[in-house]
């Protein structure tokens, strides 16, 4: 391998070799120079310049004497040689990047394009490095992270909380920490990577904890996609047996509609999991929501105005990666907040990982007074009756965006919105001067600050709030086993749409690599309705082939998730088999689901009367079960005609369904061609 020389070309030739026809471009006057890399002469030092003027910095500091007559001072002949040796350093520095730049091929031996793309990703691939240094000598204090609730400190990366020492004094210096974000919940937010942190399952529980001795109304927040698992067993031991419960059925806009009462069917049904969990007698009231979309937020917001009003602190409870932190963003830019509070407390870090929640956070709640409320009802009646006429540009937009997302789509807005006051304005509260809310009963003024950074103390006085508390873990979950692009990928981010197949006895049914079911005996053919994200990959064979698929593809692109080959494979937990005995209900009835924890379910379909024995392979860590009420018993319903020669059927897209505080189906505008 050779480096030609940079210079000038004048002429050009095209020799001839064989059939094909070689270009190149020489100078005949110029006599072409070669550089060996690695054929240099050893005695010569390519240091040697830099030697020298060391040699001669080193003997300008130790020299004793220059005379006033010197032309030049010993000072600046030494700042002289010093901007020399950085100007050489720097030459070279560019040289090296220069040449990095320059890539040397053979024609006749190209490089394989496939090595040069997996040496890229090997540098890629690899945990999120931790920036910055910790230091243990500079104290804790008391201020709190904005987006997982841990207190702020640089001690220790591996600890809730950790900013780098750097930022953490560079923060200090500029007025303070309020308002920062901890180094996990940047990396979460605009990096979507997820740090680990040493906090055991028994602290989370601790946190909960603090409810029991607090006058308060429990949010219990329930992912629908993993009934019953995700509704805390234990809910009056940690919050107490005194406490109203509502409950609120999380995620219900990613569930397509297989019935006109479906949505009826889902929250009775819910309504009997929590009694069957031993908390019933508490259970005031049931909701189904979206916490993403905001469907069903505002008949939650003004349900809890009606019962709840303004007696008590409100805390948010649910387990792991159920969505209390999405809720928390969608009350806090709600009627449920304080109108400034909105704009100056940050919202809570989101993410698919379980755990992000770390601490208690907070915004105050607006006091729901007569005045409030009668103006909410106005907002509320406009927004309703825009269903008779057509919808605002701006609003026709996020609702199409909305659509991607989930079945369910509703808007939540806000009535009192805050506005910025100049400095020393005074601002009277309409609901002070209308029904006297000040403990003495006079009317005051407040004096607004320029500063609109914190909530004045008059804004706080006794005020109540409304707490995200952290998720509690399951002691089984398939999102334990997973990496983090591996959980991106298993965690559903929009709709579900159901993925049937037909299988005969003797087949099998693999879910990514997480799961297998075995088809083993049936007197015909059954159907399996698969409701998982749909980055997952189903896979069909033939039993007798599924150990041989499995062991060739799983961590490969044919089943999809977990990711990297036979080293990922390698740490992943063996498949665990577990018998399943099923009796058919009919063609449009589902028998049973087959959960898969957070990676949703299998929907299994037979004919009336047929037992049907199963074999379902997963982790033992995971917690696969069976559930024998279906959550959506005629989801075999929503599939299109089965393709040519495979075990599948066409996916089929439910309706969407627009929120405007009563169920109606939202048609999609209407878009006029032009006449040509």
């Amino acid at each position: 391998r050779r480096r030609p020389t940079r210079g000038p070309a004048t002429v050009t030739g095209r020799p001839v070799i064989g059939n094909e026809v070689r270009s190149c471009t020489v100078d005949p006057d110029l006599e072409e120079q070669f550089v060996f890399l690695n054929c240099s002469d050893p005695e010569e030092d390519p240091h040697q310049e830099e030697k020298q003027l060391l040699q001669q910095l080193s003997d300008s500091q130790t020299s004793t004497g220059s005379g006033p007559d010197d032309p030049v001072p010993p000072q600046k002949h030494q700042k002289g040689l010093e901007r020399q040796l950085r100007v050489l350093r720097g030459a070279a520095l560019r040289e090296a990047e220069l040449d990095s730049l320059i890539q040397v091929q053979d024609v006749d031996f190209p490089l394989n394009e496939s090595i040069i793309k997996s040496k890229k990703k090997k540098e890629r691939k690899g945990e999120h490095k931790i920036f910055g240094t910790p230091d243990q000598n500079i104290p804790v204090g008391d201020t709190c992270c904005s987006g997982c609730g841990a207190i702020l400190h640089c001690c220790a990366s591996s600890l809730p909380g950790y900013l780098p020492s750097e930022k953490y004094k560079e923060l200090l210096q500029e007025g303070g920490l309020n308002g920062a974000t901890c180094q996990r919940c940047h990396l979460i937010t605009h990096h979507h990577k997820a740090l680990d942190v040493q906090l055991s399952r028994d602290q989370y529980r601790e946190v909960v904890k603090q409810v029991r001795t607090k006058k308060a109304l429990v949010l219990l927040i329930v992912d629908l996609l993993d009934l019953p698992d995700s509704i805390v067993p234990d809910l009056p031991d940690l919050v107490g047996t005194n406490k109203h419960v509502v409950v609120l059925g999380n995620k219900v806009d990613m569930l397509p509609r297989d019935s006109p009462n479906y949505l009826l069917r889902i929250k009775k049904q819910l309504g009997q999991y929590c009694q069957d969990s031993g908390f019933g007698p508490q259970v005031t009231d049931i909701h189904l929501i979206s916490a993403k979309t905001g469907y069903g937020i505002e008949t939650l917001i003004s349900s809890l105005q009606r019962s709840w009003k303004y007696k008590g602190d409100v805390y948010l409870v649910g387990s792991a990666n159920s969505g209390k932190s999405t809720l928390f963003n969608m009350l806090l830019e709600s009627d449920y907040c304080k109108s400034r509070a909105a704009d100056v407390i940050q919202k809570a870090t989101i993410s698919p990982w379980p755990g992000t929640t770390l601490n208690l956070l907070k915004f105050p709640i607006i006091n729901p007074t007569p005045y409030r409320m009668f103006r909410r009802q106005e907002r509320l009646k406009e927004a309703k009756q825009q269903e008779k006429v057509e919808l605002p540009r701006k609003e026709q937009l996020r609702l199409q965006t909305l659509r991607r997302h989930g079945y369910l789509v509703g808007h939540v807005g806000r009535t009192f919105l805050s506005k910025q006051t100049k400095t020393d304005e005074i601002q009277f509260d309409p609901d002070s001067l209308a029904f006297n809310e000040d403990e003495d009963g006079s009317v005051t003024a407040t004096v607004v600050s320029k500063s609109h950074d914190e909530l004045s103390p008059n804004e706080l006085k006794d005020a109540h709030w409304l707490y995200d508390t952290p998720g509690i873990i399951k002691d089984h979950d398939i999102l334990h086993l997973l990496q983090e692009q591996e959980v991106r990928l298993v965690v559903p981010t929009q709709a579900i749409v159901p993925r049937t197949f037909v299988l005969k006895p003797q087949m099998s049914l693999f879910v990514g690599a997480l799961a297998r079911i075995d088809f083993l005996q049936g007197g015909k053919s059954c159907w399996f309705s698969v409701l998982a994200s749909s980055r997952v990959p189903v896979h069909i064979t033939s039993l007798e082939k599924a150990d041989g698929i499995y062991e060739k593809h799983a961590g490969r692109a044919l089943l999809g998730v977990p990711v990297g080959g036979t080293e990922r494979m390698g740490s992943f937990p063996s498949l665990v088999p577990q018998d399943v005995c099923l009796e058919g209900r009919g063609y449009l009835d589902a028998a049973a689901d087959i959960t898969l924890s957070s990676a949703g379910w299998v929907a299994v379909t037979a004919i009336a009367g047929d037992q049907v024995q199963l074999r379902v392979h997963g982790p033992a860590a995971a917690g696969y079960g069976l559930r024998t009420s279906p959550l959506l018993p005629h989801i075999v319903s929503q599939k299109g005609q089965r393709i040519h020669q495979s075990a599948a059927y066409k996916p089929v897209k439910a309706a969407v369904t627009l929120d405007r505080w009563t169920t109606a189906t939202d048609q999609r505008p209407q878009v006029h061609k032009k006449k040509k």
